[in-house]
């Protein structure tokens, strides 16, 4: 059980409060996302509910926060010194995961798309993708099994299969679950809590939302109110007006007939002047009026850029023609025999799984990287932006200000021509950002200025790499928009299913196997054609030989089944004496009726439990039998 109450949190460089008063439950089944846009605090909510001393370098809080027991920690990128050491030493300071047989933890590796053998690397953690970097850590997690799951970004650079492992981990843990994601799709499918993290006039005004609802249905509550709001607030704004209006001009006759009256008739002057108090009264109650009137819906700002028509790429126009017998990294085949060509202003989604060399690709599409053989072949005019995984070596020391002006003093877009500093405003770094350190913005802020800083280079053709990773759902919004009006082609590496679905005209698959696919479409028109392409074709009919036996599946437990089979003994036992002691609880309760009718309840809910329980123990038991009937 998670509790939160009247939690406020200042921020020391800026001086600036980014949560106020914020309470928030959790327990038992709740799957809370944080949202809201990067720096307005979700990270630093989790780092201070897991360990409120890593915020103290940075950050004031007052308020209590319990998190009701141990907390699993995902953090959204690990420091420069974990990333140096060998894997194997993220397993062995996981007390949980020691505690895992052989089996248990091939079978874990198994359901995350890993191999087992990583688990005892000495490769350092940064030589891993970012993908299996994260799946590393959900594999410690799931041994872990704490109380409270804190997961920021877990989505980040996983692969679509591992996407769909990832939401069935997040829907079966019993314990709350609070993450941070920019996923739409995986928070559609999984939370039952939204809590919307905003800072309003601009970046000073922190607000709060907790809503117990489905995200879409949030969304479109959140709308509705906002547009209810906004009309009631216009037509009281109206009327108000009206009457300030008619005010001003009585105030004006009066004024008007002072200036004229004769110093020679004092008595009309007394009298005017007696109008004259009554009449600023009068504006003195306008005055209160106009603050309690009904405020206009405040939001949060959000990017908004165009393009100018110059930097367009025309139909047909030959961008980049690759051919390549071999994709290798570090002396590591990754895939074969890759032919990929690009006219015009297309735009590519690059999906596969993690590993499969998709990053690699576009590095040596940007130049940054030389093929071991084959062909790069970019055209002449071609200017290339690349938002890479990595993104640029960053001074940690240097200013918002002046790293974006070394990039350039201004961009030209159809609106007119920006300087840095309104560029800087259109993404969302205000004045007192822009003078602070880079190194004291949130990792989804320094991701956005790495954007920005990509964009300022005016390039016609954009390579980008994950580029939702970290982003918040406001600012993807608008970076959709945004990319859907550059007029040149566009590669995008990412496992984003929203993004991938309203960016994409066709899907470029690096299946890492020697295999690779190109669909035209978006990635649910993918799926469907993948589905077929996977099908297995049917064969003709055979006559079989007497002895011949239909070959049968391999029977196993799952990594989780097996985790269940050896714990449910002790789960039933524990819901029998709950019931037990619920039943006592009711005879001893005398004529408290009403307590009477809460035992009853909790008791009907444990049998409920009991029942389901008993289900699974007799299934799971004999499947126990046909694994070892099979195994001899």
């Amino acid at each position: 059980m998670l509790t939160i109450d009247k939690l406020s949190i200042l921020r020391r460089e800026q001086l600036r409060d980014i949560l106020k008063d914020f309470s928030l439950q959790l327990g038992p089944g709740d799957k809370a996302v944080l949202i809201g846009e990067e720096g307005n605090g979700k990270s630093t909510l989790l780092k201070l509910i897991h360990d409120p001393d890593s915020v103290e370098g940075y950050a004031e809080w007052s308020g209590s926060v319990s998190p009701g027991g141990r907390t699993g920690y995902l953090p959204q990128e690990l420091d420069a010194r974990r990333l140096s050491e060998p894997a194997r030493l993220l397993f062995e300071r996981s007390p949980g995961f020691a505690a895992l047989t052989p089996r248990q933890r091939h079978a874990l590796a198994a359901e995350l798309g890993l191999d087992a053998a990583m688990f005892a690397s000495e490769r350092p953690l940064r030589s891993f993708s970012g993908g299996e970097r994260v799946k590393l850590q959900l594999a410690v997690l799931a041994a872990e099994e704490p109380e409270l799951y804190l997961l920021d970004e877990p989505s980040n650079d996983l692969d679509l299969e591992s996407l769909e492992w990832l939401e069935d981990f997040i829907l079966s843990r019993r314990e709350p679950v609070l993450f941070v994601s920019h996923d739409e799709t995986l928070i559609e499918h999984t939370a039952n809590v939204v809590v919307h993290l905003e800072l309003l006039r601009r970046k000073t005004l922190p607000r709060a939302t907790v809503a117990r609802l489905p995200y879409r249905d949030y969304v479109e509550a959140r709308s509705r109110g906002l547009a209810r709001q906004e009309q009631a607030a216009r037509k009281e704004r109206e009327e108000f007006d009206k009457r300030l209006e008619r005010y001003r001009q009585i105030r004006q006759k009066v004024e008007s007939a002072q200036n004229k009256v004769s110093r020679q008739d004092p008595h009309g002057g007394r009298l005017l002047k007696k109008k004259m108090h009554s009449v600023q009264s009068m504006g003195r109650r306008f005055d209160k009026e106009r603050e309690s009137l009904t405020a206009l819906p405040e939001t949060e700002e959000a990017i908004f850029l165009s393009f100018p028509g110059e930097a367009s790429i025309p139909n047909g126009k030959r961008v980049l023609e690759l051919s390549l017998p071999a994709l290798d990294a570090g002396g590591r085949v990754l895939s074969r025999d890759i032919e990929l060509r690009v006219t015009g202003p297309e735009r590519i989604g690059i999906v596969g799984r993690n590993g499969a060399g998709k990053s690699t690709l576009l590095h040596l599409i940007a130049g940054e990287l030389a093929p071991d053989s084959g062909t790069v072949e970019i055209g002449a005019t071609v200017k290339i932006g690349h938002f890479s995984q990595e993104g640029r070596e960053l001074d940690l020391n240097q200013r918002v200000y002046d790293f974006i002006h070394d990039i350039a003093d201004e961009v030209k877009t159809d609106e007119g021509t920006f300087s840095a500093n309104q560029m800087m405003e259109r993404f969302l770094f205000p004045g007192d950002l822009q003078s602070v350190p880079i190194g004291r913005l949130s990792g989804g802020e320094r991701r956005r200025l790495y954007l920005l800083s990509v964009l300022m280079e005016a390039p016609n053709v954009l390579l980008l790499d994950e580029p939702t990773n970290d982003l918040d759902v406001t600012t993807l919004s608008i970076l959709e928009d945004y990319l859907q009006g550059f007029p040149g082609p566009i590669l995008a590496v990412s496992h984003d299913r929203f993004f991938l679905d309203k960016l994409a005209e066709s899907i470029f698959e690096v299946r890492g196997d020697g295999e690779i696919h190109r669909f035209t479409g978006n990635w649910t028109d993918w799926q469907a054609k993948r589905r077929e392409v996977d099908a297995p074709a049917p064969k003709a009919e055979k006559p079989k030989a007497a002895a011949e036996r239909p070959r049968e599946r391999k029977l196993k437990f799952s990594f989780k089944e097996q985790r269940e089979f050896e714990t449910i003994d002790d789960d039933l036992a524990r819901l029998e004496a709950d019931i037990a002691a619920c039943q006592a609880a009711q005879e001893a309760c005398g004529s408290d009726y009403v307590k009477l009718q809460e035992l009853q309840a909790r008791q009907a809910e444990l049998e409920a439990a009991l029942e389901e329980k008993t289900e699974r123990w007799v299934y799971l038991n004999e499947l126990k039998e046909q694994i070892d009937a099979q195994n001899g």
